[in-house]
């Protein structure tokens, strides 16, 4: 938070630490900005009437180095400095003075799309996509043509990513393989599934891992 208002500040904090809200205040914008390029915090409450520059002036800066959710909590309750605000940057604006249990809910409430937003993009990232209606598996956007054991076992190993999968647990879990399979025929499949994957990306090799000894891990 950076609020020049030392008793706001004090009032703030007590009350957000009852909902396990950790506050961390400054007075001075520019020891705050300092402080948002060496810690990683997950929100900024911001007042706009500060020394040495204007809170306005200072979102631009913010900007400039984070995308932190920033909440304006200041006394100027003009509709020019709250449309000035959000257009910089600022993520909400809330005219003093105002219910602290307010504040607290629109905290949580921006941290919450803030997280929605960050687990989209981590699932946007994800290499592998798996349709097991349409039992089809897409590696970087583009579709697999899988044989039916080779579509089974890389569905497997999606299903336990990061986790390592005996070759056994791979004979007794898949269907298409039968229960006389031998490892080998095992090693033969990966490979044709290693060899398809790296068609679509050369980094391909880098996902299905061998662990010597026990099978196989899918690392993403």
């Amino acid at each position: 938070m950076i609020e020049d208002d030392p008793e706001m500040a004090k009032i703030l904090t007590k009350f957000l630490a009852s909902y396990e809200i950790e506050v961390t205040n400054v007075e001075e914008p520019y020891l705050g900005l300092s402080k948002l390029e060496l810690n990683d915090y997950d929100l900024l409450i911001l007042d706009l009437t500060l020394p040495e520059i204007d809170g306005l002036e200072l979102i631009p800066k913010i900007r400039e180095k984070s995308d932190i959710p920033i909440i304006i909590s200041s006394a100027r309750d003009d509709i020019t400095d709250k449309v000035i605000g959000l257009e910089r940057g600022a993520d909400d604006y809330l005219p003093k003075p105002y219910n602290p249990r307010e504040l607290e809910a629109r905290i949580k409430s921006l941290l919450r799309r803030r997280g929605a937003k960050k687990e989209e993009k981590k699932d946007s990232e994800y290499p592998f996509k798996l349709d097991e209606n349409e039992m089809i598996i897409y590696f970087k956007d583009k579709p697999l043509q899988l044989t039916k054991a080779e579509y089974e076992i890389l569905a497997y190993l999606i299903k336990h990513k990061n986790s390592v999968v005996s070759r056994a647990d791979i004979i007794y879990n898949i269907d298409a393989i039968s229960d006389d399979s031998t490892y080998k025929n095992i090693d033969v499949i990966i490979s044709r599934i290693r060899s398809k994957l790296s068609k679509i990306s050369p980094d391909a090799s880098s996902y299905i891992k061998s662990v010597r000894g026990v099978g196989y891990k899918l690392v993403v």
